[in-house]
């Protein structure tokens, strides 16, 4: 098939990003945005947010960014200012666009979880500003702590990295936190998975399409998996990795989401309001698949093995694991969604390290057929919908009738790939954290549902009522599971 255009309800999305927020900029002027970066010296900012950023400028001039690293390094200007010449131009960033940015940049060496030091130096800033913590959420909490009973700048800005919290009571006790700062509207939980224009495909696939809509329901839809599957083993990052594992990584925040997207019922206008709340209304009717998390979870973790030419010992005898916190690196949760539209049909959301093949997207079986017309030989093939986030594609299986034999029927896949977005995932991220639109950012009380649907699971894997499966590295998953 040919290359597919993306869907319509992406182009009304990004249309709705590019309406600025209310200010003062004069019409055809490019808006100034003050970005902080607290914890600058850190990985995520040159290995993810500057390049983003330079993806950002390289697709539009209506940002005039000034960059201000902030973090506890002792760092020169000079030094900083070639960090982010380098990570720009590992964006590929255009030259002139690098050399406006740093131009203005700077680099101040502040304790942020001290009252004295962050508290003078944000009240400070202009109006519409962006404190971004590439932090460690420990920090980031006394960061926002040291911020209270500051008078904060108009407008003033937060972009927070997930965990958002470690169950849905510190979650809730965070968000009480945050809200003695600025406006829920102007909180920005990153969820990268959000800035995917495959994620945001999925309203334009559901509701520009008439053939889809209809059928989107559990009359016609028996399961739905939500699978990223990753021939990566740990990559250096046990120190996060084993302190958290699968299910915290990965379904806790990113896979509900998805789900939440793929099950809300249908939005009347890209709004953020409107679609925040049709996805925290999911998420409300969601629970495990029994009711019990001991039959509705799995979870698992790599032995030593190979993935392709490369040797992956076993998970406990990775640099900076701990075997005494028995994490798992694949994990598995059945789920429902309460409601009329969803009633029988199983949600199965899964993610791991180290397995044989990279999956990453949603597949969609249908129901198969009520009847079969005499004569045809066989069961109809399933109609199965695959929406791939990474790379983005859409497949739709059909029952056809064989080459052959016309009576034979058999599978015949359309399938074709979507455009990429110029952007790339903190671009789009910092478009709409700069624009003042919260759309693709997670709300609070979203983020509280997601605890609390894992909630009894984790609890009852901490108990060990969950055995621990294995697979070897590079297999599809324990040969145990069904």
């Amino acid at each position: 098939m040919a290359r597919a255009r993306r869907p319509v309800l992406n182009d009304l999305v990004t249309d709705l990003a590019n309406v600025p927020a209310a200010s003062t900029t004069a019409p055809g002027a490019a808006q100034e945005v003050t970005l902080v970066i607290f914890g600058a010296s850190g990985d995520l900012t040159h290995r993810l947010l500057l390049p983003g950023l330079g993806t950002l400028l390289n697709s539009t001039g209506r940002f005039a960014v000034t960059v201000i690293g902030a973090a506890m390094d002792d760092v020169s200007d000079d030094a900083w200012k070639q960090l982010v010449r380098d990570a720009l131009t590992e964006a590929k960033t255009k030259p002139a666009r690098i050399e406006e940015i740093v131009a203005r940049t700077r680099y101040v060496k502040i304790d942020v979880t001290d009252p004295q030091a962050i508290g003078p130096f944000v009240s400070t800033l202009p109006p519409n500003s962006v404190l971004y913590f590439a932090l460690p959420p420990a920090v980031t909490i006394k960061a926002c702590q040291a911020l209270v009973g500051v008078t904060l700048p108009e407008g003033l800005r937060l972009g927070l990295e997930k965990p958002f919290g470690t169950s849905g009571s510190t979650a809730h006790d965070f968000n009480t936190l945050l809200a003695k700062l600025v406006p829920e509207r102007q909180i920005f939980r990153i969820d990268h998975f959000l800035g995917k224009a495959t994620v945001l495909n999925l309203l334009g696939l559901r509701f520009t399409n008439r053939i889809f809509e209809p059928v989107w329901n559990g009359e016609n839809i028996e399961s739905v998996a939500i699978v990223v599957d990753e021939v990566l083993a740990l990559e250096g990052r046990a120190g996060y990795y084993d302190r958290n594992g699968a299910l915290r990584d990965m379904i806790q925040s990113h896979l509900l989401l998805v789900m939440a997207l793929f099950a809300m019922e249908e939005v009347a206008s890209i709004d953020e309001r409107e679609v925040r709340d049709l996805v925290a209304h999911t998420l409300r009717a969601t629970s495990l698949w029994t009711g019990d998390p001991v039959t509705s979870s799995r979870r698992a973790r790599y032995t030593a093995g190979h993935i392709g030419d490369r040797e992956v010992p076993d998970y406990t005898a990775e640099d900076g694991v701990d075997p005494a916190r028995n994490t798992e690196t694949l994990a598995e949760v059945d789920l429902r969604v309460n409601n009329a539209r969803w009633a029988g049909v199983k949600f199965t959301l899964r993610s791991g390290k180290a397995l044989g093949d990279e999956r990453n997207g949603i597949t969609a079986i249908f129901k198969p057929v009520a009847h079969v017309p005499v004569g045809f030989k066989g069961e109809a093939p399933r109609n199965v919908l695959s929406i791939g986030i990474k790379p983005q594609t859409i497949a739709l299986q059909l029952s056809t009738n064989g080459a052959g034999d016309k009576f034979d029927l058999e599978e015949t896949v359309l399938s074709t790939d979507l455009d990429d977005s110029p952007l790339r995932p903190y671009g789009e991220i910092l478009e709409f954290i700069f624009e003042g639109n919260p759309i693709l950012s997670v709300r609070g009380d979203v983020a509280e549902e997601c605890w609390r649907i894992v909630g009894p699971v984790l609890d009852a894997w901490a108990s060990g009522a969950v055995p621990m499966s294995t697979y070897r590295a590079g297999w599809a998953g324990p040969t145990d599971w069904v």
